[in-house]
């Protein structure tokens, strides 16, 4: 079918969060891929892009001079991502840029990202803010994005080798520049160990496992590398969750599981149709190739659930079972599909938009290839006799979909991937997040109305049950737990250890990613590549995983991580060694109180000697606390009996109230009043203690600011949305109260705060045409959360002239005030 453009983004919604797009080298394209990002930002979606294809700053222009390079035109990206980070609707923009290792300003590429890194260390010094979103990172390049270096085997040989690598211009192929390939891949490993970037991308493992070699290469990923494809491409994502597989008896249920892997690709392949895309050439490669990302979460619960360690023979064969039983069944499920509809267009016919000549007529033979495997594949998983039948279903859904698919074709190119489920993982009521381990056995997150959540892995009880502990040892080990944050045996104060209960063999089965504050065990990273090494096999695309490493990581473990990771058959690594990233606090801490030292220091050093001016120092010092302690006496200035007062009116899930804040002379708040409508006496009661309270600590010079930070995003009930556009939702009547005073007597409080503080209310003209036609639907059609005004228009508005109102004795009158007011 031919691409149009939706009328409206309400219609067609955009299915679809992750996106590879191309870039041309030519300055119109490479300010299209710069629009085009910026509307997949706006709506909460991520993108990656290849450019490689950029010439580089080795080269010459066609009307002379040199090419300013792919790093230039990378800052134009990262500032796109940057401004719509700020001003997006939905959350935080999401990218990944790529460059293949034969490009000539790999090298300048590879640095990037650490140089910056410094020059933030360098402003964090000397005290700018060292927070993620302060000064210190705002004020350099490259924060905006993900980057990762694509390697070939050939690179990867001839760096453990010691051999030299040649770069080749863009435009002709030719030689470029010789460098040394070890050095390149220890220059990747410096740059990981600084800050976390680049990571590496596996080209030849990739393309060896691409089902439509028969279109075109795949060049990069989005931005978490977990669907890897076709440029131009787009994947809608699906995840399970594991747990609820598991029966009462303990047993996977695998026949459960399988039917929910058919229903989730029934549905996602329904979406394809009936979802919007960006651009053109993705919204016809989207109905060509039709990909999916079917995956999973808590893998590392289950696993733990059974008595086993994340980082055992076990777990890797339960983990690489199950992802063969679901991307088996999913293509199962797609050829079936392909036997009722046909297959995707791309399987008989290689053409692509935006591909100028296919590689090949078909990609029939590619396909098939990969599905042969993916099914070979299963004779590898490991051998564990608890799941030995999971291991035999596996190769029997296998051989189902190969059949199948060789008769029928496949309906999708790609159906499953393992996302990082950050933000669902929560809403599904995971303990661990994809194909991760637990990060803590007690974790504490960060709420974005404020506060904080004590989050406790809920699988050690059954894991220890599993494991033959009864009762009253599970309810001490647990205590212990949720008291020192650690399942391992802690130091007291006076030096005695306080044992946990669990025996010593036991420890490794609750190894987590990182090590816990009291204690001392964490996974080794190589428990992260050997996971992910027994579920790639039994994936269409990859694996979005960080491969957690400790701060006293070299950058030779970097390396060594990098090549096993190679060598294990995986097509991406992200690394992530802890404190590469300077944190605020500890910078802040350092800046303001380690610097003031220092100086208090050489002030000494001075005055070395000095008696006459350490006696005047003394004199000072006492002079100065008999100041503070009249100072300490507090002082209350009272309201004058005649002053100026603010009232507002608000509403909180359907309660009503008012605040009225009386005023000093110079307009700023004394005393507090808040009225609630109709709530009985305790709510009221409580209301009219938190005003007085507020009065009374207003009068005696309590900063409002101080106020505010306490009392804001209190939580309880009733709390709920409200119309205020300021505030949006409170969460109990104090927490809309005080941030109702910040917003109108704290200066730029309202302006940080409002959810409209970079995002206006423009007026859209698909909604303006949505309204008007609702405005001529039937009563019982109406939204009801517009029945209360209704209610108040044809109940306080009669209308004194019966003629006038069309009154006539028969109950017309009602009917017509309703439409009045309609």
């Amino acid at each position: 079918g031919k691409a149009e453009r939706a009328a409206s983004q309400y219609e067609y919604p955009q299915g679809s969060a992750c996106f590879i797009q191309s870039v041309d080298d030519t300055m119109e394209d490479i300010m299209r891929l710069a629009t085009s990002e910026a509307m997949l930002f706006k709506y909460g979606s991520g993108t990656g892009t290849d450019l490689s294809s950029l010439r580089s700053t080795r080269e010459k222009l066609s009307g002379g001079g040199k090419p300013s390079g792919p790093l230039s035109f990378l800052k134009v990206y990262d500032q796109v991502a940057n401004v719509v980070k700020s001003g997006g609707k939905t959350r935080r923009a999401a990218k990944m840029n790529t460059l293949k290792d034969w490009h000539p300003d790999i090298e300048e590429f590879i640095d990037a990202k650490q140089k910056e890194e410094k020059k933030a260390w360098a402003l964090i010094e000397q005290g700018y803010d060292g927070n993620y979103n302060g000064d210190a990172y705002g004020s350099v390049i490259y924060q905006n994005e993900n980057v990762s270096v694509r390697v070939s085997d050939e690179f990867m040989e001839a760096a453990l080798e010691g051999r030299e690598w040649w770069t080749r211009r863009v435009l002709d192929g030719q030689p470029c520049d010789r460098k040394d390939a070890r050095t390149l891949l220890r220059k990747i490993a410096e740059g990981t160990h600084v800050c976390g970037d680049p990571g590496m991308q596996f080209d030849s493992t990739i393309h060896k496992w691409h089902t439509c070699k028969g279109t075109a290469r795949q060049n990069s990923t989005n931005p978490c590398s977990e669907y890897l494809f076709l440029d131009n491409t787009a994947c809608n994502l699906a995840s399970l969750n594991l747990m609820k597989f598991k029966t009462a008896d303990g047993d996977f249920d695998v026949e459960r599981f399988k039917a929910a892997v058919r229903i989730f690709i029934t549905a996602q392949e329904i979406i394809v149709d009936n979802a919007s895309y960006p651009i053109k050439e993705i919204a016809e490669n989207s109905h060509i190739f039709r990909t999916l990302g079917l995956g999973y979460a808590n893998v590392g619960s289950l696993i733990m659930s059974y008595g086993y360690g994340y980082d055992s023979v076990e777990g890797r064969a339960l983990c690489g079972a199950i992802t063969a039983i679901m991307t088996g069944e999913a293509y199962e499920q797609s050829a079936r599909l392909a036997r009722a509809i046909g297959p995707f267009p791309g399987y008989r016919d290689a053409r692509a938009s935006g591909v100028a000549k296919p590689v090949a007529k078909d990609n029939v033979t590619s396909m098939l290839e990969v599905i042969e495997l993916h099914r070979c594949a299963v004779r590898e998983i490991s051998d564990a006799e608890e799941f030995a039948h999971l291991k035999e279903e596996a190769a029997k859904v296998w051989d189902s979909a190969a059949e199948l698919g060789k008769r029928y074709g496949y309906r999708n190119a790609q159906v499953t991937v393992l996302a990082p489920t950050g933000t669902i993982s929560f809403l599904m009521d995971c303990d661990t997040t994809g194909i991760e381990p637990d990060i803590a056995l007690v974790k504490y997150k960060l709420l974005a109305g404020g506060g904080m959540l004590k989050i406790v892995n809920q699988t050690v009880k059954p894991a220890l049950e599993k494991l033959g502990y009864n009762s009253e040892e599970i309810e001490r080990i647990i205590a212990h737990i949720d008291a020192f944050d650690t399942i391992e045996d802690v130091t007291d104060t006076d030096g005695s250890t306080i044992s946990s209960g669990l025996k010593p063999e036991h420890l490794s089965i609750f190894d987590c990613a990182f090590k816990p504050f009291k204690g001392e065990r964490s996974l080794n990273y190589m428990a992260h590549l050997r996971m992910m090494a027994a579920a790639q096999p039994f994936l269409s695309g990859a694996i979005s995983k960080t491969v957690n490493m400790p701060e006293a990581a070299t950058v030779d473990d970097i390396v060594n991580t990098y090549v096993e990771g190679w060598r294990l058959g995986l097509k991406s690594i992200a690394i992530y060694r802890d404190g590469s990233k300077r944190s605020a606090p500890l910078n802040t801490r350092k800046t303001k109180h380690m610097g003031a030292a220092e100086g208090v220091d050489v002030a000494l050093d001075i005055t070395t000697g000095a008696d006459g001016l350490q006696n005047r120092i003394f004199e000072l010092e006492k002079e100065l606390a008999m100041l503070r302690s009249r100072l300490d006496q507090p002082v209350r200035h009272r309201m004058p009996d005649t002053r100026t007062s603010l009232t507002h009116r608000f509403e909180i899930a359907g309660h009503e109230g008012y605040i009225t804040v009386g005023l000093y002379q110079d307009g700023q708040p004394g005393e507090l009043f808040i009225t609630m409508s109709k709530e009985g006496s305790t709510i009221g009661g409580l209301m009219d203690t938190v005003g007085t309270l507020t009065s009374i600590a207003l009068q005696y010079g309590v900063p409002l600011e101080s106020l505010v930070k306490k009392f804001a995003y209190q939580r309880f009930e009733p709390s709920g949305f409200t119309k205020n556009p300021d505030i949006r939702h409170a969460t109990s009547i104090t927490d809309y109260v005080f941030r109702w005073l910040a917003c109108q007597f704290i200066k730029g409080y309202k302006e940080a705060t409002s959810p409209n503080r970079t995002q206006p209310d423009l007026p859209l003209k698909e909604i303006v045409e949505i309204e008007k036609k609702a405005v001529n639907r039937p009563v019982s059609d109406l939204a009801r959360t517009g029945e209360k005004e209704l209610i108040d228009v044809i109940t306080n508005h009669p209308s004194n002239d019966p003629a006038a109102a069309g009154q006539d004795g028969n109950g017309s009158g009602h009917a017509n005030r309703v439409t009045v007011a309609l």
